[in-house]
């Protein structure tokens, strides 16, 4: 299958009320789901797959019922977990593991081991027989799947990231491109 271009919509959830699995969208979160629903109602989406954490669902929900794909939850798409005791200087340290992709602190995970689970979900749609899949997950771990195919992102792209924020990964026998396709100006 991997012949045939495949395109992955890569999305960072929207505007949410805090970083917690539970946290929901806020007004603002809502009002541009609704904008993502209206951005991709035109596009062939075959397929959503989302990290589980409520900001996520609730980001392409009105999409999914528009459209009327089902949404697949995966655990694999959730956060990335910097560390699992709070730091005080948790910027620096983030900053730090777009450099080192084996560094990890006190219970989180190294960009290493995010990025494997980013694209163990990317490899299995590829091998699915569907051409148009849409992803939904999270900062960080987003940033790690884009620098994976441009190694020119880094740490001061992922700060630039909004909230949505909708890349486009194109695959054809092993060939890629990606690109930024969210409009500025929503």
């Amino acid at each position: 299958m991997w012949g045939m271009l495949k395109s992955i919509y890569l999305v960072r959830h929207c505007q949410a009320s805090g970083q917690d699995p539970q946290a929901q969208l806020t007004d603002e979160g809502v009002h541009q789901a609704g904008q993502l629903a209206e951005f991709f109602k035109h596009k062939p989406i075959e397929y959503i797959v989302s990290s589980p954490f409520v900001r996520a669902i609730n980001t392409i929900q009105p999409l999914s019922e528009l459209i009327k794909v089902e949404i697949h939850r995966d655990e694999r798409l959730q956060e990335r977990i910097l560390s699992a005791t709070p730091l005080a200087n948790w910027m620096e340290k983030l900053e730090e593991t777009f450099y080192d992709f084996e560094l990890k602190f006190d219970g989180g995970e190294s960009s290493n081991e995010a990025l494997g689970r980013g694209l163990e979900v990317i490899a299995e749609l590829l091998d699915r027989p569907e051409k148009t899949f849409l992803i939904v997950t999270h900062g960080a771990l987003l940033s790690l799947i884009i620098k994976q195919y441009n190694k020119d992102f880094g740490f001061e792209d992922w700060r630039r990231l909004s909230n949505p924020d909708v890349y486009r990964l194109e695959i054809q026998d092993h060939i890629t491109e990606i690109n930024r396709v969210w409009p500025d100006h929503i």
